[in-house]
Order: C-alpha cells, then structure tokens, then sequence
C-alpha cells in the first residue's frame, strides 16, 4: 500500500513542508509559507505571546498551520506514516505543546522559583495522537529530534549534520542566518555552539519592503553597464532579472523579466554592500537626496539600514565570542560554512564585506536549508535520531550562552556603538584591545565560494512548489467601547489592523500572523477610549 512520510522545518520567520514517498524516498512536493502563523517577528516574541496568551492556543494556532501545510502537500493525509519535524527547542516546544516557561529565563533561580517542572526535550518518537489537534491517523510516528540547551536545537545540529565539518581537519564556523541565529564554532577537535536573536532583518522581515525568501523577493543586486540589475527569485525560487536601476538618482533604467514585490534578507545584504561601494552610506546615513535607495516601487531607508546593521552586529558578536571561547583569534577561521535560505542566496564575498563572515576564511560554502533537510532525513531513516541524541549531549557541556556572556555583551554594545551611532572601526578595534577580546581585522582577498545548492530547498520534488502567503487566521472582534476612530488601524506598523465594514464602527478585524504581537501593542496605547484589547483577538 502506498504510503507517505512529511519533513517540517518550524522556522522562527516561516514554515517549510515537503512530502516524501514512503517507499522509494523521493521528494513529492513541497510547502512554504512566507510568514510564521504566530504573531511576533521573532522568536523571542512567540515566546511571550505563548507565556502571555496561554500555551495551550499558541500551540492550537501552529497545529491549525500545520494541519493546513499538510492539507496542501497533494498527497493524502491519512496516507502520511510518519511525521518529523525540526526547529528550535521553542518552536519544537509549542509544537509538542509542552511547558515552555523554562525557556524563557537562563538562570536557574526563577525555574526554581516559579516551580517549573521542566520537560525531557532528549529525542522521541511518538504518535500523532500524542500531538493535541493533529490531524493525522492516530498511528503516524512523529519524530522530535533532541535540543541542546535553551536556545540551541535540532536545527543547529541540523547545519553541523548536513554540512559534514565535524568529520574535517579544519577550524569552521556554521552560521544559520535567520532571525535567531544559531552557529557552532569546531576547532581542534572542540565544538562550541551559540545562538544570538540577530531580529529578522536577515530574513526579510521588519525593513520597510522587506519579505521572506519567496518569489517576487529582490536577493541580489549586480553590476551592470555602470548600473545596478535588481535580482528577483521567480516562481521556482530562483535568481533572475529584475530592473536595472541607478542608485545614486533613485531612478529605474529599464524594466526586466522579473518585477520585485519586496527585499528579502540577502538583498539587504547586497543593498548595504553596494551602496557602501558607491558611497552612499555612511553609517548609520543614507546619503542620498531623501535618505533612500529605489528599487522600482520598492525602497529601502535608514530604519532599514538600522535593522539590518543591528543584525549583523549580533551575529559578528556571537562569532568573536565563539572564537573567545575557543582561544583563537577571528582570523584562524578558515571555513565558513552559510546555512538557510539568507545563507544561500546572498552573495558570499558582499556578506563577508559587511561583516557576517568571519575575515580572512580561505573557502565559504553556501549549503541551503539544512533544518529541513535533516527532517527528511529523519523520516527516511530512523538511526537519524540517534546521530542527533549522540551529538546533542557532545555539545551540551560546550555550549556558549551568549545572554550570560559578559563577552557577548561587551562587544554587542561595540556593535550597537559601530551601526547606530557611526564609531569609527579603528576605536571600535581599540576597545577590543582594551577588554583583551579577538581583534576584528578588516577583510583581505576573496575566499572560494562553492555553492553546493541553486536554491534554500535543493529538491522540490516532481510536483513543485506550493507558497501559502496567508498562513495566518483573521480575527474578527466586535469592541465594545469602540467610537471607530481608527487610531489603531493607522498606527499598526504591519497593517495587520482593518474594519471589514466601514458601517460598522466598533468591529474590528486582525491579521493575525501579521500582528507583531504582545512585545508591540501599539494598537492598544494609542486607543483614545482604552477599550482595544489585543488579547480578545487571539481567544
């Protein structure tokens, strides 16, 4: 009887789903959406919302997506034998739909204080059934792969299992460039793992244009003819021509195959390089007539310069800790290794220029999403998940919590000074000297790059790719108290916030994984009458 296994990546930023014949192997199809189904814009964020609004409906709200993935593969649901999903030990958590309140502080005092009884997260294997709202055969074998410490799970050993660079003689740094950025330093024989919630500015999200890495995303800019060509993903998820513009006059030249919908991650990342070429950024200023780059109808400004800078700062921060940790300067890095779909469409040499790999590595190499690729390991073969047990508890006794780092925090303050305020590099690198940290070296010469994928998802599968663009529900609540005056509808900044019907005043409705959730309520602060409640939208 035919059979099918499903492969998820719980990303912070997105989900990704593919189908997998329970037979021969093979990749059916496959799944992604462009926002995640929690509110918030990071993982942080989803870890309130989960304390604040309950963690049963925030564990109801991702099983809805879930089910709705699935629902979307084109392969039959009662069909699915298997289910492995990956992510970190948050989004794994809600998930499982287990006590996450341990999670959110690193100290041990207030788990003790508060009497938290905190969950097994070592690697299981149970049945759908045991998944509340799962709407799957009660048989089907879910696989939870084990997490290593409060921040660092499956999805970071994930992009050391995939990439091969614990089984070669070399000192590596792996980096996965998302929203809340995992990476594993190897050296000597050692591991040392980290993760810093670099915000989503590396995945597209809170800069102004900015959207995943889904069609329609600019991931690149090249030179061309004096110019800039705009690099769009197409319906494939990959690179093409956009229009060809001219950033220092904001103009378009001419149009190209592919029109941008918005910026994703990696065009941040090409955005900054080039016009730091040009000139037109100073840091923290745009230098140009009205504090903007055009691309088409598309823009991007010096909020978004601010966002991004402080992205890249984290992840800098967590790459000199690393090399801290180890005893080793930033320079003895000799491969970096780019994991996620930021890691493999941005341009390695204008990452490296900006800050996001370390400065002198010999060879970069671009490897996808390695998250989702574990999965489908996992649901091909089951000893997967002793190879992910086994490595957990190696790192477990290496591991680098950068929030009680006074490292980190040194040089993240560093960071902050460098993108926000404009310190210059030299007294950057002095204060470093002072505190007795890794210097920061400027960049010299350019590594080999090898790109061992086209795109973040290497195979799509014989029936390609389904982007659900609205994976969030709508909430539709009438506010008692209302008068209509619209004041949260005008000040949320995702838009999230609508009347449905303009003739009735007090109902309201929210997008709800548009919302960017309980660290944001500016919808609530700006009621004249205070009657909004942003909790009425998630009951």
């Amino acid at each position: 009887m035919q059979s099918y296994f499903v492969a998820i990546d719980i990303g912070t930023s997105g989900l990704r789903c593919q189908s997998v014949d329970g037979q021969s192997g093979e990749r059916i199809s496959t799944v992604v959406t462009s926002r995640h189904p929690l509110p918030g814009a990071n993982v942080i964020d989803h870890l309130h919302f989960a304390l604040e609004m309950g963690n049963d409906r925030t564990h109801c709200l991702l099983i809805e997506a879930v089910n709705r993935i699935m629902a979307s593969l084109q392969v039959p649901m009662e069909k699915i034998i298997r289910l492995a999903v990956c992510g970190n030990p948050i989004q794994l958590s809600l998930f499982q739909g287990i006590e996450i309140r341990d999670l959110a502080y690193a100290g041990k005092r207030k788990v003790e204080a508060l009497e938290i009884e905190i969950p097994d997260r070592n690697a299981v294997v149970l049945t759908a059934k045991d998944i509340p709202g799962l709407m799957l055969a009660d048989s089907c074998e879910v696989l939870i792969p084990p997490a290593v410490r409060h921040e660092i799970g499956a999805d970071a050993l994930a992009m050391m299992i995939q990439t091969g660079m614990l089984n070669k003689d070399e000192t590596a740094m792996v980096t996965d460039y998302g929203t809340n950025a995992e990476m594993a330093l190897f050296h000597d024989g050692r591991v040392i793992t980290g993760s810093t919630a670099a915000g989503p500015a590396l995945e597209g999200q809170q800069i102004t244009c900015g959207m995943l890495a889904v069609p329609g995303a600019i991931s690149d800019l090249k030179k061309e003819d004096g110019y800039h060509r705009v690099i769009v993903l197409d319906g494939e998820m990959l690179a093409g021509p956009g229009p060809l513009v001219d950033l220092s006059r904001g103009r378009t030249l001419a149009p190209g195959d592919l029109a941008p919908t918005g910026i994703t991650g990696t065009g941040t990342v090409a955005i900054m390089d080039e016009a730091m070429k040009l000139k037109l950024i100073s840091i923290p200023d745009i230098l140009t007539i009205d504090g903007e780059l055009h691309f088409d109808d598309i823009f991007f400004n010096e909020a978004d310069l601010l966002e991004a800078g402080k992205a890249v700062g984290s992840v800098r921060a967590g790459h000199l800790t690393l090399c801290r940790e180890a005893g080793i300067r930033l320079e003895d890095v000799q491969t970096a290794y780019m994991s996620g779909a930021s890691g493999t469409y941005v341009d390695a040499v204008k990452a490296l220029n900006i800050g996001m790999i370390p400065p002198r590595v010999e060879t970069v190499y671009q490897v996808g999403n390695t998250s989702l690729a574990m999965a489908v390991d996992l649901v091909r073969d089951l000893k997967n998940l002793d190879l992910m047990s086994d490595l957990a508890k190696r790192l477990r006794k290496t591991h680098c919590m950068f929030a009680s780092s006074k490292t980190f925090e040194q040089i993240y303050i560093l960071e902050l000074a460098y993108w926000t305020e404009g310190m210059p590099m030299a007294q950057y690198r002095d204060f470093l000297k002072r505190y007795g940290l890794p210097d920061l070296i400027p960049v010299k010469g350019r590594p080999e790059v090898i790109k061992t994928v086209e795109r973040d998802i290497a195979d799509l599968g014989r029936k390609g790719l389904t982007l659900i663009t609205d994976i969030g529900k709508t909430a539709d609540v009438r506010v008692k108290g209302c008068t209509g005056c619209g004041s949260c509808i005008e000040e949320c900044p995702e838009n999230a916030l609508f009347m449905p019907d303009e003739s009735d005043a007090n109902r309201i409705s929210l997008s709800q994984s548009l919302c960017n959730g309980v660290s944001c309520r500016r919808c609530e602060r700006i009621c004249p009458e205070q009657v909004f409640e942003l909790r009425d939208f998630f009951q």
